[in-house]
């Protein structure tokens, strides 16, 4: 097997690389990318007991047509993203997307021709897809869609007809390279030209790629990009102020909602998969996203918040330069919704019983979320994998360590350890039961009944809209 060496994330991933939360010859968890097994089994229990919010989140899972086991893959040898170039991009999200969906459906129900379709997609893309093309956007096709890729192939990387050399292969010849690429040299540009979720994306990738073919290095720089990376999508960049009421001011809210929704999805992506390998990004610097994350959530409510005016350089490197100001936050609309804030919520209120008002009051908004299809058929739609109602659902205290152990990076002075707080979440921040809303109606539409007791109940649901740019 091929595999990508010699290009690093940044500077600084190539000269102090983090120590992770475990020691470097403990193998990876798996599957341990966004869901790990304990995660696949308690959705599988709270469904079949018809417990809510999960009910209503497998129903809307249920409900997608890229989650029947009917759906056939359509790969591609080369995939071209951006605009002046023949763009098919839209096949390999779409597929991905069934693959996904189809995978986790079999992890919950238990259905055999899910999980062959999920490997039937999986493969056809792996034993077809050779490159990436397009303009700048081709980053944007790497990094999002390698990431869920990944996450696709994890969940069924233990089925027989399961090609996993392949697979991995693929991510580390076509995905990976480029977003590993776009961290060291950013198209050429000036490292402040391209807006956070360009870094993110890459970064999703390169994390997801280093754990599902248990390379530690590709995780380590992948982390280390994270904390102190150059350019604007590691978190001090993303979220450059952090206010005394406490909110951190997320740059991209200069720009447009989507994309600030977008960033944020994709940072709570990255934590989660972190998390999932013992590694606290959560927690890094004071919990330093969960300050950016209020912020975007309050944000995006219709709530007022503070905005420092930014200027970035933009242009290329010895070339063409230029800057541009963001004076203020962007108008906003507050029926616009990602499937984002399940994740983020249900981490700091549940793992570790800490107040999240604007973040839960977003979770319960858009529940139960959905996924690829769900919202729109543009790009925007599928930047996600979603179903956080479904699977990141929790009791307080569940999961209250990273799977691997607990981290002993991430906490700065005065930082949130790993381990959930004793105390409460101040009141109103728990994902309100009320036995109401469309989480109900979608449960009882697949003809599963809900149960009483201390569990969630996400409400309402919402659409996204926007693309990664």
């Amino acid at each position: 097997m091929l595999k990508a060496t010699g290009i690093g994330i940044g500077a600084t991933a190539l000269t102090t690389p983090t120590a992770l939360a475990t020691p470097a010859g403990t193998p990876l968890v798996h599957p341990g990318l966004l869901h790990t097994r304990a995660d696949l089994d308690r959705m599988a229990a709270k469904v079949k007991a018809g417990a809510r919010p999960y009910a209503a989140g497998f129903a809307k899972l249920a409900a997608n047509r890229h989650a029947q086991s009917g759906w056939q893959a359509n790969p591609q040898a080369v995939v071209y993203r951006g605009a002046g170039t023949p763009e098919n991009y839209s096949t390999l999200y779409n597929d991905i997307h069934a693959a996904y969906q189809n995978a986790l459906r079999h992890h919950v129900s238990g259905e055999e021709a899910h999980a062959d379709t999920a490997v039937a997609i999986l493969n056809a893309w792996s034993g077809r897809l050779t490159g990436l093309e397009g303009s700048a956007d081709r980053f944007l096709a790497a990094g999002l869609y390698g990431y869920q890729f990944a996450n696709a192939a994890e969940l069924v990387r233990g089925h027989g007809d399961f090609d996993l050399g392949r697979a991995r292969e693929l991510l580390l010849n076509v995905f990976h390279p480029l977003s590993d690429d776009f961290l060291t040299r950013h198209n050429g540009a000036v490292v402040t030209n391209y807006w956070p979720n360009w870094d993110l994306t890459a970064i999703a990738c390169a994390l997801a790629t280093g754990i599902f073919c248990d390379d530690r290095d590709i995780v380590e720089r992948a982390v280390e990009y994270f904390k102190h990376g150059d350019g604007m999508g590691s978190v001090k960049h993303a979220i450059p102020v952090v206010h005394e009421d406490g909110l951190g001011e997320w740059v991209e809210a200069g720009r447009d909602q989507g994309h600030a929704l977008l960033g944020v999805g994709l940072m709570g992506t990255v934590c989660e998969m972190a998390w999932n390998q013992g590694i606290d990004l959560y927690g890094y610097d004071d919990s330093r996203f969960l300050k950016g994350a209020q912020y975007v959530a309050k944000w995006s409510l219709g709530g007022d918040v503070p905005y420092t005016a930014n200027t970035r350089k933009k242009g290329a490197i010895g070339g063409w330069s230029g800057s541009e100001t963001a004076s203020g936050v962007a108008g906003v609309d507050p029926g616009m919704t990602r499937p984002v804030w399940a994740m983020i919520a249900n981490h700091y209120t549940k793992r570790r019983g800490l107040p999240a008002s604007y973040v839960t009051r977003a979770a319960a908004k858009a529940a139960p979320e959905g996924g690829g299809g769900d919202y729109g058929p543009n790009s925007g739609g599928f930047d996600q994998l979603g179903f956080g109602t479904l699977a990141f659902s929790r009791e307080r205290g569940v999961g209250a360590a990273p799977s691997a152990g607990p981290s002993r990076e991430g906490e700065g002075s005065g930082g949130v350890r790993a381990q959930a707080s004793a105390g409460p979440a101040a009141a109103g921040d728990d994902l309100a039961a009320t036995g109401s809303g469309d989480g109900v109606g979608w449960a009882t539409a697949a003809g599963v009944s809900a149960v009483a007791g201390g569990l969630l109940m996400l409400r309402r649901r919402g659409r996204g809209r926007g693309r990664a740019e």
